[in-house]
């Protein structure tokens, strides 16, 4: 990350914006999960979310301005249904180790929030949970999730990916600390 970090800043001379998309899914319960397992999902959904700030805020805060865009899970919230501890409690993580940049550094100018996906429709959910919803078939599983959403069909990519450009650009200058779900109505349900 320092290497990446030194070769923006001698290229861009800055770094305005920190986007730390990253997520793995491993299914298992508490009991079930292996720590083998459960250390893999921490390293990757939050350790390198770790790096990548600690590489990044010192830029940012010489600069004095930056945002930085973690992407987080409607999981951290609610039950989905789907016993994966791991990727629940790094996602749960993610919320209070984004807060915890925002206040620290906002009177540094620099925001940091938080986007907490629904279920979307994308190729990470292939290969972890076909075999949760449905058995290894694919199309039932993703007819299976759409079926959960309220709007009746789940989000992709690009919901996700304009809420990020929303919290990264100036039009989101006072917003910071914050968790923007976005998830088509999925955390009002109680069932």
């Amino acid at each position: 990350m320092e290497a990446l970090v030194r070769h923006c800043v001698s290229t861009f001379e800055r770094i305005d914006i920190l986007h730390n998309n990253v997520g793995i899914v491993e299914v298992g319960g508490c009991v079930e999960a292996s720590e083998a397992s459960w250390d893999r999902v921490m390293d990757v959904n939050v350790k390198s979310m770790f790096l990548t700030c600690k590489a990044v805020l010192p830029h940012m805060e010489r600069q004095g301005r930056g945002a930085i865009v973690n992407i987080s899970s409607v999981a951290a919230i609610r039950w989905l249904g789907v016993p994966y501890i791991s990727y629940a409690t790094t996602k749960a993580a993610i919320l209070g180790f984004t807060q915890s940049i925002a206040l620290e550094y906002a009177r540094k100018g620099v925001r940091a929030n938080c986007i907490l996906p629904g279920l979307m429709n994308t190729p990470m959910i292939v290969k972890p949970l076909a075999g949760v919803y449905a058995h290894g078939d694919v199309d039932a599983m993703v007819a299976t999730r759409a079926a959960q959403c309220p709007t009746g069909a789940m989000g992709d990519a690009w919901d996700v990916a304009y809420a990020a450009l929303f919290l990264a650009s100036d039009e989101a200058r006072y917003v910071t600390g914050t968790q923007l779900v976005v998830d088509g109505g999925l955390s009002c349900k109680v069932v």
